[in-house]
């Protein structure tokens, strides 16, 4: 008997198998939805428990709307696609995977920045085109010893990062308001202001989260202020990144190259998108993969196992393992 209903918002899992292990059993009948911009989500899971959110932005309005719902459950650590304040004023609680993929995103922006700084996509190219010569890689290549890899964010993703990297010969500085130097030095890392990191790094690494201060924290300015040889990495929001900006920096040659997880429309919460609808695509020295930093087999069976319990437990009338503070 149906004593639940729990609705995903969206999801590109190959099916819902997971979350129905975990639900099912409590009388939930789980139920897969592809509203990945959120629009119309309210008249589509009014009668939800429940919501399972991967991209559909869940947003005041929809919340006033979601009479019976209980908890929204983000799969990831990311909320800010989801109106914190109007969910709790509704009385519905928030609840995410906190842990989530701290190997693959620094694993993705290492795989990244070493790709780029020894140039292989620019050397894959000419060979391919019949040119062969060290010195198709169109820029300098300096040794990774002599290098300083900047952290613009510096929680559990980049600190992990931060010592991936050092392994590798690097020198670490970071910036974060929120963090204390002596914290910072003790895990190997120097602590700088925001200027001084990308006017001096090798390369930028940007890992903090999306929130109105942090909104295109990449501008013309900041980039104008890399050096020349530097490579700018993205693999958390997109909006992080000015686009535009970053497009001419990249054909005038105010940096190297850059590598983004993610370009500043987010193509996945879109239900229409082509890559012609931005300029970055068509460029040899940007490379960008479709959101997957997050992804390996691990982490998407965990994601989903977690994100069930969150929405299990609230169910049964418990607190969720990982709620969101309002």
């Amino acid at each position: 008997m149906t004593e639940f209903k729990v609705y995903v918002s969206d999801y590109d899992y190959p099916d819902l198998a997971i979350e129905r292990d975990i639900l099912e059993p409590i009388g939930a009948e789980v139920i897969g939805l592809q509203c990945n911009d959120g629009i119309g989500l309210a008249e589509q899971a009014a009668d939800a428990d429940a919501i399972l959110q991967q991209y559909a932005k869940i947003d005041r309005n929809t919340i006033s709307r979601l009479k019976k719902c209980k908890v929204i459950c983000r799969y990831g650590s990311g909320i800010d696609i989801v109106d914190i304040g109007a969910a709790y004023e509704h009385g519905i609680l928030v609840a995410n995977v906190p842990d989530y993929c701290l190997d693959e995103v620094a694993d993705h922006n290492l795989a990244m920045g070493l790709m780029l700084l020894r140039r292989i996509p620019m050397y894959d190219r000419a060979t391919k085109a019949g040119r062969w010569h060290w010195r198709e890689a169109g820029g300098p290549i300096y040794r990774f010893r002599e290098m300083t890899w900047g952290l613009i964010g510096y929680g559990r993703i980049p600190q992990n990062l931060a010592h991936k990297v050092r392994a590798l010969g690097f020198t670490v500085q970071a910036y974060d308001p929120f963090v204390s130097g002596d914290f910072m030095f003790s895990t190997g890392a120097k602590k700088v202001e925001f200027d001084e990191l990308v006017s001096t790094s090798d390369i930028v690494s940007v890992m903090c989260p999306f929130t109105a201060d942090t909104f295109h924290i990449i501008d013309e300015r900041a980039l104008r202020m890399m050096r020349p040889h530097a490579v700018l990495l993205n693999c958390t929001r997109g909006k992080l990144v000015d686009n535009k900006a970053l497009y001419r920096a990249l054909t005038e040659g105010w940096i190297a190259s850059a590598g983004l997880d993610d370009p500043e429309e987010e193509p996945a919460k879109l239900k229409h998108w082509s890559p012609s609808s931005n300029p970055l695509f068509s460029l040899e020295n940007c490379v960008i993969t479709p959101h997957a930093a997050y992804v390996s087999e691990r982490s998407l069976k965990e994601c989903r196992r977690v994100a069930a319990e969150n929405a299990k437990a609230v169910l049964l009338g418990q607190q969720p393992p990982n709620p969101v503070r309002r």
